[in-house]
């Protein structure tokens, strides 16, 4: 066969435009084609409110995990400011009069945060966890852009820092639940809560569920430049996705959006509709590439008439509580306001509390009474959530006189909403329903209510914009709204995986020879990382018998 491209890319998020760069610098020729009329994925900003001038980041908001050796080898020119607060929590005990702020740069102030909380015993303990976590993170970080080491492998690595507590954190990161380690060296109700945050967001576990899939997102969370630091990207979430933009059409990638693809061959055939006449048309890859979800990729193969799920396969497809396929368990609301709101606790400003991550009823006991709630097929009330203020940051996303005006951003980001708990209704009653959730938990905790602060459109709307598992689902083809296409993986191999071919070294194997994983659901994947796209390329790169090493 005759290819008209190196390597098609189905679906345009930020991995795919990783990818598209690497192989371009190797001299591939690279097509993209993306359903949605921009690229980026789930990691774009928007105009979200109809005349107001402000770019929010409309479903990713943080980075974390995107590593310095992308940004520099791909010449991308990015700001990402830390955050002088970790965390603020509101304590439900006091009825949010006291909370525990966490600062990043102030250790006397955060322990005499404990202290006001009367959790003065935890302070210690606190550090010490991120000390011990940190002994893991640090030794893994560095292999997330390398051929995925065994778990063997993995554990001699951190074995290998000489750390004498390095065999207990890996028995309690990788081979316990992770809810063991937190309450046994925590007694507070609400330091227990922050800490397992960490573990949860995004899926529907609980603290010692035996698959640890809680496991799995707390070293996410964690692992990010090896001390977990989560920053803000300037400029938003479109900052980032516009300079892999531009350093995929730089090499040379030919990205086009409106191109909804329809089929997918295992031999490399794609069909795809392009544009408002909804044309179809057909172009040829020695290598595809899949941005999308497994789920979605399957459907594509199915399409164009093969075996979607081949022999050499994983394993069967993991459940939720209750047996539901994995899911995604979040609702995601931005808003606009007039100013910060009032807090009860007088100790802490508005400008403090919301600088870092804002936990509202999450604490240990809140966290799993809430699981419970929607196991028994109830929205969660109160609902736990998580608020960032990108604005506190980086105001750059507000125009002038919103500046000028004391205008802020909220991200609210609710857990234990599983996407089945939406069965029945309408997308716009599935919204207000969250919406309603997510204002009343706010308001529990504030010294006013949320609404009174909340600014409005020209038309006269409250400016708030809500995204669902639906939403995730129709807008960006996330089957159930699951954020991490399906859920998460170990960032190595089991020692008895096969590791014969560059896919399977590169934790980029789909069973079928010709088509790799990009995206989120490479076995390193999730979040804005750009790891799946990195490490497509690389296993295209060898494959071809080029040493992956050779474009640095």
């Amino acid at each position: 066969m005759i290819y008209d491209y190196d390597v098609v890319i189905v679906g345009g998020g930020h991995n795919a435009l990783v990818a598209a760069a690497y192989l371009g610098r190797a001299g591939k020729s690279v097509l993209i084609l993306e359903r949605l009329s921009q690229v980026g994925g789930a990691a774009v900003s928007a105009e979200a409110f109809a005349g107001v001038d402000a770019k929010l980041s409309r479903y990713s908001y943080l980075v974390s995990l995107l590593p310095p050796r992308i940004i520099e080898e791909l010449g991308l020119h990015l700001a990402l400011a830390p955050r002088t607060i970790a965390s603020y929590t509101p304590d439900p005990a006091t009825g949010g009069e006291t909370g525990l702020l966490i600062a990043n740069d102030d250790a006397e102030r955060t322990a005499a945060s404990f202290a006001r909380i009367g959790a003065a015993d935890d302070a210690e303990q606190f550090v010490r966890f991120s000390e011990h976590c940190r002994v893991l993170t640090e030794a893994l970080w560095p292999t997330l852009l390398d051929p995925l080491p065994t778990r063997s492998e993995a554990r001699a690595r951190v074995l290998a820092s000489g750390d004498e507590r390095a065999q207990g954190v890996w028995d309690a990161m990788i081979e316990q639940p992770i809810g063991g380690v937190i309450e046994q060296n925590h007694a507070s109700d609400l330091v227990r809560g922050v800490l397992l945050t960490d573990a949860l967001i995004g899926t529907f576990s609980g603290a010692y569920d035996d698959d640890l899939e809680q496991n799995r997102c707390f070293l996410y969370h964690l692992i990010g430049q090896g001390d977990g630091r989560w920053d803000v990207p300037i400029g938003g979430m479109g900052a980032v996705s516009g300079e892999l933009a531009l350093a995929a059409r730089r090499e040379g990638a030919d990205i086009r959006t409106d191109a909804e693809v329809v089929a997918v061959t295992p031999d490399g055939r794609v069909r795809f509709v392009e544009g408002e006449r909804s044309e179809e048309r057909a172009v040829t890859g020695r290598w595809i590439l899949s941005g999308v979800a497994r789920a979605t990729l399957d459907d594509l193969v199915e399409a164009a008439g093969f075996d979607p799920t081949p022999t050499a396969v994983d394993a069967p497809t993991p459940v939720n509580p209750g047996g539901h396929p994995r899911e995604g368990a979040q609702v995601k609301v931005n808003l606009l306001l007039s100013r910060l709101p009032r807090l009860r606790d007088s100790a802490v400003s508005p400008e403090e509390a919301f600088a870092g991550t804002f936990h509202i009823n999450e604490t240990w006991s809140q966290l799993e009474e809430a699981r419970q709630q929607a196991l028994s097929g109830r929205i969660p009330s109160p609902l736990p959530c998580e608020i960032y203020c990108h604005t506190l940051t980086d105001p750059s996303i507000l125009s002038e006189d919103l500046r000028a005006s004391g205008a802020h951003t909220l991200t609210v980001f609710g857990l234990h909403v599983p996407d089945h708990l939406l069965d029945g209704m309408d997308d716009g009653e599935a919204r207000a329903t969250l919406t309603r959730a997510v204002l009343e938990s706010l308001d529990s905790v504030l010294a006013e209510p949320i609404e009174d602060v909340i600014l409005r459109d020209p038309s006269g709307a409250l400016c708030i914009e809500t995204k669902t598992t639906r939403d995730l689902d129709h807008v960006l083809g996330l089957p159930k709204g699951n954020i991490f296409h399906g859920g998460l993986d170990w960032p190595f191999l089991e020692d008895d995986a096969p590791r014969e071919t560059p896919a399977q070294r590169w934790g980029v194997d789909t069973g079928h020879e010709r088509i790799l994983v990009c995206g989120s659901g490479a076995r390193r994947g999730g979040a804005v990382s750009g790891f799946g796209g990195h490490n497509a390329a690389m296993a295209v790169i060898e494959a071809d018998g080029s040493p992956a090493r050779s474009i640095q």
